[in-house]
């Protein structure tokens, strides 16, 4: 069966069993294309958590579906491949975040949605690359304990006179991005507006014209009035922008980067999950109601 029909079958498959196709925009272009909802975390958040069909499939990594079913309490939350992992979710752990709690009795915690759900039960709040800045200056409490990203971390210290506690995590795809490649592709395109995402290393963010969210790339991208973006993120992302912006040029910096668990689903593997219903995600209780609370504490504040 070619990719057509595969597509044609998960159409047919969304319409019979009433669902929703959620999409993250590191998805593979022929994923992001069938998407009813493609966007970043945060928007997928929100979607998840007003989602008005029973059945939703999430082409993300792990801890996005997680937070769908967190979010969702009446709904089935199916992950096409269950080995679609996130490395820096991984990077932190409950025990750990315990420690760091005792070391700073003080500090709130703030941690990134790129997280287990049991590390979000352990904290007072979530937030995602769009929000971060705004959710921590939002906070009663001088000192944050941010995890997993140390980049993040440190972007959001520039606009806050918190103390920013950072965890030691990283976005593997995101930190091989480095200021020489910036230089270079500088070089090559000197008119290229330059958009990095916030994991990004501090150094390339020095050099950055615009430092974006997914979903914010998508916002200048179009009201920009340039042709020509030097893009430091994921592939997926640069795809998108293409797609939907075809009288500019888009450009990777450096070495196109490729996340491996948002590459790991193909449409067989959504078909697969739509027509067996395999591959729930569901979150145990405590957990869910505890990393509820971080979740619906990160979008009450917007």
């Amino acid at each position: 069966m070619n990719d057509r029909d595969t597509a044609a079958d998960i159409r047919r498959l969304l319409r019979e069993k009433n669902a929703v196709l959620l999409a993250h925009n590191y998805q593979r272009a022929e994923i992001q294309e069938l998407a009813d909802v493609l966007a970043d975390s945060l928007d997928l958040a929100r979607y998840a958590a007003r989602a008005d069909k029973p059945l939703i499939v999430f082409c993300g990594v792990r801890f996005m579906a997680e937070t769908a079913d967190i979010l969702s309490e009446d709904k089935t939350v199916l992950l096409p491949r269950p080995d679609a992992g996130c490395p820096m979710a991984r990077m932190a752990d409950t025990d750990s975040l315990s420690r760091m709690k005792e070391r700073f009795p003080g500090a709130r915690v703030v941690t990134y949605v790129n997280s287990t759900a049991e590390v979000k039960a352990e904290s007072d709040i979530c937030c995602t690359s769009a929000n971060a800045v705004r959710i921590v200056n939002g906070l009663n409490a001088d000192e944050i304990i941010f995890a997993p990203d140390r980049n993040l971390a440190h972007y959001v210290q520039r606009f806050t006179d918190k103390r920013i506690i950072p965890w030691d995590g990283y976005c593997y795809v995101h930190n091989r991005i480095t200021a020489d490649d910036v230089k270079e592709s500088r070089k090559l395109l000197p008119d290229a507006v330059l958009m990095v995402h916030p994991e990004c290393p501090p150094e390339v963010i020095d050099l950055a014209d615009e430092v974006q969210s997914t979903g914010g790339m998508v916002r200048v991208a179009q009201e920009s009035k340039a042709r020509r973006f030097l893009i430091g993120t994921e592939e997926g992302m640069i795809t998108r922008l293409k797609r939907e912006n075809p009288g500019k040029e888009f450009y990777s910096v450096g070495p196109a980067r490729l996340c491996r668990g948002m590459k790991t689903i193909h449409l067989k593997d959504v078909r697969d999950a739509l027509e067996k219903e395999q591959h729930r995600i569901v979150v145990p209780e405590p957990v869910k109601t505890r990393a509820r609370r971080a979740l619906e504490n990160m979008l009450n504040e917007g």
